[in-house]
């Protein structure tokens, strides 16, 4: 497919997601944008914009993955050096909007950091968003500029519908992935079920009870990210010991910090399927893990905000 693209056009890429980027460069049919990201000798980040930008409508794409707090300031310094050179419009696309599990006071003296970084972007420059599965559909109300939020799960509904499994429930591994799982059970024709835990602490879950018809079924539970893969992992214990056949997982993020690979190694899931909003170091690509492209959608997405066209049959 080729895209009609205006010579206003610019595309950047920053550290997190070269890859992913050079893929959207080429569903789009353009040139990715000239610019370097250099260390002073203490640490600090410098971004250099090598070509002119001015009266241009710009996008940079960068995830807020780990490394989260350096990809943050590479990002809030490329927004201010592209407002700085004159660029008409500054278009952000996050695959991965990172700081978002603070969206809300849970406890007295808490941070909603989910709402600071939206305050970063807008005073750096930015004058819309492009992300994906966001942790809470409400981030998008952090914002004073348009936030288009894509979905993975029609990205992983099909890869599930050639897999043509038998007897599937879709699982979600806590109360607030019902909507996500429901959205998945809906584009595979099958039931659902969740799974009622509870969290003492951060990155720490319990299974309490799973809610839902799911022996003798092969189980595929849906998340937006996977951190430390103890919700999931335990959920797939659970589901094992209880009758399931089998037990997939996938989710849009794969953040896999701390022990997240080898507990997934190590568990009763068959397979784990996860996108490339976050690129995968060498190390965390265990047989265990297939990876999908959001290229296409991100490409459209891009092609459809610079071209002025409707966005909203890619969220819906």
């Amino acid at each position: 497919m080729s895209y009609a693209l205006k010579d206003t056009f610019k595309l950047f890429t920053l550290s997190s997601n070269p890859a992913l980027t050079n893929e959207v460069v080429q569903q789009l049919g353009c040139e990715l944008g000239k610019s370097s990201v250099k260390r002073f000798s203490d640490g600090e980040i410098q971004v250099s914009i090598e070509e002119s930008v001015r009266g241009c409508e710009v996008y940079v794409v960068q995830s807020t993955a780990q490394p989260g707090n350096e990809h943050v300031m590479e990002l809030l310094i490329m927004l201010d050096a592209l407002k700085r050179a004159s660029a008409k419009k500054i278009n952000v696309v996050i695959p991965y909007y990172g700081y978002a599990r603070q969206d809300r006071k849970a406890r007295s003296r808490e941070p909603i950091t989910a709402k600071l970084i939206a305050n970063l972007l807008e005073a750096a420059g930015a004058t819309r968003v492009v992300t994906m599965d966001l942790h809470a559909p409400q981030i998008q109300g952090f914002f004073d500029i348009p936030v288009d939020q894509l979905l993975g799960v029609p990205i992983v509904a099909d890869y599930f519908k050639k897999k043509q499994l038998d007897d599937v429930v879709v699982v979600a591994p806590d109360n607030g992935g019902v909507m996500r799982a429901r959205r998945m059970a809906d584009e595979l024709n099958v039931p659902i079920a969740f799974i009622d835990k509870r969290r003492p602490q951060p990155n720490v879950s319990e299974v309490m009870n799973i809610v839902g018809e799911f022996e003798g079924k092969n189980a595929i539970i849906i998340d937006d990210l996977i951190d430390t893969a103890g919700t999931i992992t335990s959920a797939a214990n659970a589901l094992i010991e209880n009758g399931a056949n089998a037990v997939y997982a996938c989710c849009t993020h794969p953040v896999l910090s701390g022990p997240a690979i080898s507990r997934i190694d190590g568990s009763p899931i068959k397979e784990l399927i996860v996108t490339n909003t976050i690129e995968l170091p060498e190390e965390k690509m265990i047989d265990k893990i297939t990876t999908l492209s959001v290229a296409p959608l991100v490409a459209e997405a891009i092609h459809r905000v610079h071209n002025e066209v409707s966005v909203s049959s890619l969220f819906e």
